[in-house]
């Protein structure tokens, strides 16, 4: 049965729970540095905090760093050129220091105070300070801090308001969430507490030298990372139907987030208590031991991304692509493309997907179409100019960068691709709203500039959609080859097993979904064992070396493998 909450198993008594249990740690301190994340509320944790020192008749002296942060119009002039201007959706990479949205002379004047018992310098940037002393992080996942924008209990980053939800979160991606990144990764060695603040009433914490032992493990052993599920204006019931427990009062769930480093978070647990902490600490903490011959190409980034379109009794997804890498490269700063594919998990009812021109395509008469009709609301009969092909369980259609493409309805798409994950083109959308009832995004400037019309006829047949290869085969298991574009960083097995099957990481990290079976058990060399059940996505870092699958109910089961070239 697929499980929302997967968790990585420490060993009995490394977690902690509750506020009364971490201010008794502290009672012994001198001086504390509470850091953390942006969209944590530090007020709350300060209150919640600051009620156990004074029972136990503690004078304490809590300072909050954002006030030596700049006046929110210096920060806006300084992150101004990473915005983007007027495009509601695209920004630069922030090339700052978190440090540039400090004042310096106010930093250095934020000093202990001599006559307290206890002195607490708090907030995101508190480690920036000068003080000395026990350092705590709290940290939240990316999920968690959209859900709290798009309800206006936060804003961004040296903001004092909240804006519009898509406002946010482009200045999320672009500038709040690479300097804390930064930030995070620079005083990750030195974090004697990791808290996970996603529930301000109940708190889970575990000691930093536990914590990176536990980043250790997870780096040479299996993982799976907690999914998150969102609506979209074209989603489906699929996940509603086959998962128990999602909620239904939602319009409809469009994505399931199963692997993207930037958004997932990884729940340690313990004893019953668990902890969540975001997944870009593993990549912080031990990027070589997770990617192995990779890691000089794509430093402390994870380059494959899965995650679930879900179309079933929905809609078609937006005619789009995504940029050539020179052009996501040099207009907003990434160091890779955006390149996909779709694995088809489910369908019914005549399901398709849009792929690739036709013969006859006009560049400028497709450009003039899709211009008239965002301006004058006119439907465009996409079928004129782009292919669409019959889907069924287990196609693969392969989806590199500048190729026209998109799900039609009644698909359940397992979306394999490289990382950067929002940089979608799209040129024709139905004439869609969103679901907060606003117009859909379209892009149709940069998708012409980023599309390969050579891209078409009897070549998508040929090269597009990927044809399985038998590799391997031994008793109780086969292994076939997926073939993707020559220009997908990546590459894809499939293995087919009975009984179970060894396999070697050759120095690779895998990304792997059960696509096809109810259950099976993964056993690495050094001694960890998981069961993971069907569409449930998870990972072997390189430096696992080898593991084993068995097919726990006897039957066959197919396990796609994703992996760097």
């Amino acid at each position: 049965m697929y499980n929302c909450y997967p968790v990585f198993p420490l060993g009995d008594g490394l977690i902690h729970e509750g506020f009364a249990s971490l201010a008794k740690h502290l009672l012994s301190k001198k001086t504390v540095v509470i850091d953390g994340y942006h969209g944590v509320f530090f007020e709350d944790f300060r209150k919640r905090m600051d009620g156990y020192f004074r029972d136990s008749g503690l004078n304490v002296s809590w300072q909050d760093i954002s006030q030596a942060m700049l006046p929110s119009t210096e920060t806006s002039r300084l992150i101004e050129p990473f915005l983007g201007g007027d495009d509601p959706l695209f920004g630069t990479r922030c090339t700052l220091s978190f440090s540039d949205l400090f004042d310096g002379g106010k930093l250095s004047r934020m000093q202990p105070d001599p006559m307290a018992d206890l002195n607490i310098l708090y907030g995101p940037g508190a480690s920036l300070s000068s003080w000395e002393g026990y350092r705590l992080y709290v940290d939240l996942p990316k999920n968690e801090i959209q859900y709290r924008a798009r309800a206006g209990r936060i804003s961004n980053l040296g903001a004092v308001s909240p804006a519009a939800p898509k406002t946010m979160y482009k200045r999320f991606y672009f500038v709040d969430w690479i300097l804390l990144n930064r930030h995070k990764d620079f005083i990750s060695s030195d974090v004697d507490v990791v808290v996970d603040g996603q529930k301000p009433d109940g708190i889970t914490w575990i000691y930093g030298d536990c914590f990176r032992k536990a980043l250790n493990s997870l780096s040479r052993n299996v993982f799976r990372v907690r999914p998150w599920f969102e609506p979209g204006a074209w989603g489906g019931t699929w996940f509603k139907d086959h998962i128990p427990g999602m909620k239904k009062d939602v319009p409809n769930y469009a994505w399931s987030f199963e692997m993207i480093v930037p958004e997932n978070g990884i729940i340690l647990e313990s004893s019953g208590n668990k902890l969540e902490v975001s997944f870009d600490w593993l990549m912080f903490r031990e990027a070589s031991s997770v990617l192995g011959d990779c890691h000089s190409r794509f430093g402390k980034e994870f380059p494959i991304r899965f995650d679930f379109l879900d179309t079933f009794d929905g809609g078609n997804l937006s005619v789009q692509c995504h940029p050539q890498e020179e052009y996501i490269q040099k207009k907003f700063g990434e160091n890779f493309t955006q390149q996909e594919a779709y694995y088809i998990l489910d369908t019914k009812d005549d399901a398709m997907v849009n792929l690739g021109f036709r013969e006859n395509i006009d560049p400028e008469e497709f450009n003039k179409t899709l211009v008239t009709s965002a301006e004058v609301k006119t439907p465009v009969d996409i079928q004129e100019y782009v292919q669409q092909h019959p889907s069924a369980k287990h196609d693969f259609f392969l989806i590199p960068e500048g190729t026209i493409h998109g799900s039609g309805a009644n698909n359940l798409v397992l979306e394999i691709s490289t990382t950067p994950y929002i940089f979608t083109f799209k040129m024709y959308d139905w004439l869609r709203m969103d679901l907060d009832g606003s117009p859909r995004d379209l892009n149709i400037v940069r998708a012409m500039e980023n599309l390969d019309f050579s891209r078409k006829g009897k070549i998508i047949t040929a090269d597009f959609i990927s044809k399985p290869v038998l590799l391997a085969e031994g008793p109780g298991w086969k292994q076939f080859h997926l073939p993707t574009h020559p220009l997908h960083y990546y590459d894809v097995w499939r293995y087919h097993i009975k009984s179970s099957a060894y396999i070697e990481t050759n120095n690779k990290f895998h990304v792997l979904n059960l696509v096809e079976g109810e259950e099976i058990l993964v056993e690495t060399r050094n001694g960890m064992s998981m069961k993971f059940s069907y569409a449930e996505t998870f990972a072997i870092p390189a430096a696992a070396g080898g593991y084993k699958v068995s097919s726990l109910s006897g039957e066959e089961v197919w396990l796609v493998i994703a992996f760097i070239k």
